[in-house]
């Protein structure tokens, strides 16, 4: 068993309420996992209004699989332009 672990730190820029803010990662938690079929959530920074962290998990039986499922999703947010991609962290797990 291959588990994937992945964190997205966001910036979003021009935003002034955390209304706002949840607005634009619920459509890029919402459209990532649509899209893959992965896990993914807000996992850190619910309460500031320009910065936040997206986790994504993934369980499979192929290593490659899960290295090309958590780069293409790291992509597709880029792709998307409602944040800008500060950092991200990917690790694989073989249980």
């Amino acid at each position: 068993m291959v588990v994937g672990v992945a964190t997205i730190e966001l910036r979003l820029h021009g935003v002034s309420s955390l209304k706002e803010k949840r607005s634009i990662v619920r459509k890029i938690v919402h459209r990532t996992r649509n899209e893959f079929e992965i896990s993914v959530a807000e996992v850190e920074g619910m309460d500031l209004h320009q910065s936040a962290v997206i986790g994504l998990a993934l369980v499979t039986n192929d290593r490659r699989l899960a290295n090309s499922l958590i780069d293409r999703a790291f992509a597709f947010v880029a792709d998307l332009h409602l944040a800008e991609i500060v950092r991200t962290d990917f690790e694989i797990l073989n249980f």
